[in-house]
């Protein structure tokens, strides 16, 4: 009976160092991303302070009016502070976005890093020169998202439908082509594009569908599209190359 509580009481402590261990990790990440942002975007702090000082503001006049400063000026101080994390993850998204806007590879990572329950295949077909369709499953249905030249991901975009009409049955396919040129869908919109689809079908019929369309995968798949963007200074040439010897 010792020997079980001495174990629990190791695992308790064990438990807890880990816990402390994430929480640092967390914040050595949050002081990071700060420090990057700072220098990314001039405006980040007074914004910041601005957006912190206006709640507050807000809060103590609350307080002057129904004679409670005790209870509004904490409740502020905190509404503050959360509006000025609020503000700087939202920033913070939108230099991301700013950056890997253009890249090849980067509507692949936007799908992948989307919240909810979407299925994500990236690049289940492309070229050698990065230009893929990316396959997403969700409530609304099938949806191919094709990012590059437009002129050459049309006719992917109208092969992948083709195929995967073959097996989805009445099931709504929906097509994107992201870019910034009259019906496109800018990278920065597109989490929030996707998600005002109407929804049509429930989570049973998105595990139907995931199998049987990984089944249509063949060799197409996976053509050798980065997992992200592709950083500024990598040669098109080379990553074109990569992409030659994958598919």
């Amino acid at each position: 009976m010792a020997k079980a509580k001495s174990v629990s009481k190791e695992d308790k402590a064990a438990a807890k160092q880990a816990r402390k261990k994430a929480s640092k990790e967390r914040r050595q990440q949050f002081w990071q991303a700060f420090q990057m942002q700072r220098k990314e975007d001039k405006r980040l702090i007074p914004y910041l302070v601005g957006t912190f000082v206006l709640v507050v503001a807000v809060f103590v006049g609350l307080g002057a009016v129904f004679g409670s400063y005790w209870l509004f000026v904490p409740l502020g101080i905190v509404l503050g502070l959360l509006a000025a994390f609020i503000l700087f993850g939202r920033r913070v998204q939108r230099t991301v976005y700013t950056k890997a806007e253009g890249q090849p590879g980067a509507a692949g990572w936007a799908l992948s890093n989307m919240r909810g329950q979407w299925r994500v295949a990236q690049a289940v077909s492309g070229t050698s020169h990065l230009d893929a369709i990316h396959r997403v499953i969700g409530r609304p249905g099938v949806i191919l998202v094709a990012e590059g030249s437009p002129s050459r991901v049309k006719s992917l975009l109208a092969q992948e439908k083709k195929k995967a009409a073959r097996v989805v049955g009445d099931t709504p396919i929906y097509e994107i082509i992201v870019g910034n040129d009259a019906d496109q869908v800018p990278l920065s919109k597109l989490e929030r594009h996707i998600n005002k689809l109407p929804k049509n079908i429930n989570a049973k019929r998105m595990d139907t569908l995931e199998g049987r369309l990984s089944a249509l995968g063949g060799k197409s798949s996976g053509v050798g599209m980065p997992k992200g963007p592709i950083p500024g200074n990598a040669k098109m040439r080379s990553m074109q190359r990569t992409a030659r010897r994958r598919g």
